[in-house]
């Protein structure tokens, strides 16, 4: 059994939550707590395997405890907020902080049973996580020179996706990319409103520019267009110019964005001039599109088990024959560079 503590200052979410998750496979939910000092307590008693934590509470806010948490106690925690465009920043940041996942709270928007459902699924996936205590990296140092004369003349494609834990791994492998480097599509599982957040704070860390996409918007050099949430984002072609479709559809894998939804497209519109990436995450999302980039010509990459926080979708991306190369994530950047960079050799 899974040992979940819900940290929440609302008694009636504590209640409802609680009860819910009370009803799903393998979890028990051990404890709930109102505020920070009380879940300090429980966790050392109870030693839960995951834990649900509210951003705002009274006495100590949910950022400043799950800062503490991972620096003395790390242990997987999955966010439970309001989904507001104002809150999205700061949900960012709990990602930032170590949080395996951000998910809604029943409201307007979703309902008990679709929190609750989504909710026990990603307290499974974080049961399996590795949490360690935060490592402080060097900052990211731009690419050489000769790679960006390499990419600045090429007309290709990279498509990455990502899910659980892939906030960071995106950011990881984008901020070591130069701002030359050809068109770039990005679906990273992640709820409405919080897409454009993301994109935000990722514009303001890269040398290349991001920006949440919009229909028809061009895929050129430089330029790193990310799903918005709740649309599914597709590649389309009209001559040698790449754009993109942002629409909506049944969910694929559950998600919507989904990346093999991405992917399917990349391999149909962009074939050998495209090289895919498939980042942490939990469940099969990616593995298909990316095998159909494979067999299109595409360069494809997996991240390796070691570096991610969950292996659901590199592994079954792998397990497919989908992935050309396995990379840890510190040198995922790397590679990909040196993907396009063989691409823009063969077509010059």
């Amino acid at each position: 059994m899974i040992k979940v503590l819900i940290v929440d200052d609302s008694a009636i979410v504590r209640q409802v939550l609680s009860g819910e998750l009370n009803k799903a496979k393998d979890i028990d939910v051990v404890g709930t707590a109102m505020d920070p000092y009380v879940a300090r307590d429980k966790i050392v008693a109870l030693k839960p395997d995951v834990i649900t934590l509210d951003i705002e509470m009274p006495r100590m806010d949910g950022l400043t405890f799950l800062s503490k948490l991972m620096r003395h106690y790390p242990l997987p925690v999955i966010v439970v907020s309001s989904l507001t465009p104002e809150g999205s920043a700061t949900a960012l940041r709990a990602l930032e902080l170590g949080a395996v996942e951000v998910i809604s709270k029943p409201g307007s928007a979703y309902s008990v049973a679709e929190v609750t459902k989504a909710l026990a699924e990603r307290i499974w996936a974080a049961a399996c996580v590795r949490c360690v205590k935060p490592v402080t990296r060097e900052p990211a140092k731009p690419q050489a020179r000769h790679v960006e004369a390499m990419l600045a003349t090429t007309h290709k494609i990279l498509a990455i996706g990502a899910s659980t834990g892939g906030t960071e791994a995106i950011k990881e492998v984008l901020t070591r990319l130069p701002r030359s480097t050809p068109g770039t599509l990005i679906v990273q599982h992640m709820p409405e409103h919080f897409t454009k957040s993301f994109a935000e704070r990722l514009d303001q860390l890269c040398q290349m520019e991001v920006r949440e996409a919009v229909s028809g918007d061009a895929v050129v050099p430089g330029v790193a267009l990310l799903a918005p949430g709740n649309y599914h984002m597709v590649l389309k072609r009209s001559g040698a110019r790449y754009y993109v479709d942002v629409k909506g559809g049944p969910r694929v894998h559950h998600q919507r964005p989904a990346v093999d939804v991405t992917f399917h497209s990349v391999a149909r519109y962009a074939g050998n001039n495209a090289v895919g990436v498939v980042l942490t995450g939990m469940g099969a999302d990616g593995a298909a599109g990316l095998k159909a980039m494979r067999d299109a010509g595409a360069h494809t990459l997996a991240q390796n088990e070691e570096t991610c926080v969950v292996f659901g979708m590199p592994r079954e991306a792998i397990r497919l024959e989908a992935a050309c190369q396995v990379v840890p994530l510190p040198n995922m950047a790397a590679k990909v560079c040196e993907a396009l960079a063989r691409k823009a050799a063969i077509t010059a």
